[in-house]
């Protein structure tokens, strides 16, 4: 049996509150997202909190929009949210002050309604290589600074 927690990593030179604004701010996710199916924020605060709830438009194949609700939620350090398929996606933030930051990005599917449907469709191993891109992604945007 697989621990259902897939999850990335990458060291990014800059300011930690900024990178968890970037990741709290609902209309950034398309910009970092390294799988291109997140198009949009629709129906979304400006910046989440712990029980917020946000509309994205998104793409994988056809067009669709996902309600996510953020179940948990520690200022600068940790943001998850949660979508109807009960999977959850996670960043967490460590400032290791010298000036660069650990972020890790989970896919933690333990409490997916379908997990096995997951496995059989190789969501895990597509999600781990997006989370990847989606890191690059967030890396060079803070550290050209782009964001």
């Amino acid at each position: 049996m697989t621990k259902r927690v897939i999850e990335e990593s990458i060291v990014v030179k800059g300011d930690p509150e900024k990178i968890f604004n970037l990741l709290a701010t609902p209309a950034n996710h398309p910009i970092i997202d390294g799988s291109s199916s997140v198009k949009a924020a629709i129906d979304a605060p400006a910046r989440l909190s712990l029980g917020a709830q946000f509309r994205m438009d998104m793409k994988i194949g056809a067009k669709y929009k996902v309600t996510n609700h953020v179940v948990e939620f520690v200022e600068g350090q940790s943001i998850a949210w949660r979508h109807f398929g009960g999977h959850i996606w996670r960043y967490a933030i460590v400032d290791n002050g010298d000036g660069t930051v650990l972020i890790n990005e989970q896919f933690d599917y333990r409490s997916a309604k379908s997990p096995l449907i997951l496995e059989v469709t190789g969501a895990p191993k597509k999600n781990k290589k997006a989370m990847a891109n989606t890191l690059k992604n967030l890396k060079r945007l803070v550290e050209d600074g782009e964001i």
